[in-house]
């Protein structure tokens, strides 16, 4: 089926996701989302696919984020508050019985550094860098994947600053698992899918199932947690304000 933002392929037992939004820097924007959920559906009841790699167009960004434009009109139309249902579409990324590979092409704020966060595994190279802007802009996200990567302290860290973390040092603290040169990232990806995909299909979604089911109190409480919190101390601001700065930059026709 034809998308608009996101292409598809597959190739040698490897699904291949790319957000494709070049001119928004591959923003998520609520059709991206739903068009990622349908792919990442089609994939896993392909028996041809044994792994999933997403990536994004461009060499700039992997994503920058929720696309604030549509965040602005949104909260003027409705009152929108997040809830279980309002995240499916992440939730599944993490859920997806098949291993999923993040090629991380390129920079990954705020939402697209949420999304990297729920891959299995997480490759990168030189243009690499991640920004976990929650805090920045007053929301709360990241707070159920972060940790479970980098630890607890260094995700406190990342949480509470919203500083930019470069490819090397993501590398070093577990956020990337491989940090190679742009013109190797896909073919890394694709190595690592065939690699998976030589394996027993059942017992490599086996593990995944049994690593997901029982983190603790388990991933999804941990998310549910989170939305909880969110509904009943954090009083979000409404994206006008919290995007301020960027909007006023792009009216000027600025660059992001």
């Amino acid at each position: 089926m034809p998308y608009e933002t996101v292409l598809v392929e597959k190739q040698e037992g490897a699904g291949i996701i790319t957000l494709n939004r070049l001119e928004r820097l591959n923003a998520l924007s609520r059709t991206l989302t739903t068009e990622l959920d349908q792919a990442l559906t089609r994939f896993e009841q392909d028996e041809e696919i044994k792994a999933i790699i997403v990536t994004g167009t461009g060499d700039k960004a992997f994503s920058a984020g929720a696309d604030i434009h549509e965040m602005v009109q949104q909260s003027e139309v409705q009152n929108r508050t997040r809830d279980a249902r309002s995240i499916d579409w992440l939730w599944h990324l993490v859920a997806c019985k098949k291993p999923t590979i993040g090629a991380i092409n390129g920079l990954a704020y705020g939402g697209g550094a949420l999304v990297a966060s729920t891959f299995d595994i997480r490759l990168g190279c030189e243009r690499t860098t991640f920004r976990f802007l929650g805090a920045v802009y007053g929301r709360v996200n990241s707070t159920w994947t972060l940790p479970l990567i980098v630890g607890w302290p260094m995700a406190r860290e990342l949480l509470f600053t919203g500083r930019v973390v470069e490819a090397e040092e993501a590398l070093r603290i577990g956020l990337l698992n491989r940090l190679v040169t742009s013109a190797e990232l896909m073919k890394t990806a694709l190595e690592m899918a065939k690699t998976i995909a030589a394996n027993d299909a059942t017992a490599v979604q086996g593990i995944k199932e049994i690593l997901t089911r029982d983190i603790g109190l388990g991933w999804r409480e941990m998310l549910l947690n989170e939305l909880e919190t969110v509904s009943r101390s954090v009083k979000e601001p409404p994206p006008r304000k919290s995007f301020k700065e960027f909007l006023e930059r792009t009216a000027k026709g600025e660059e992001v």
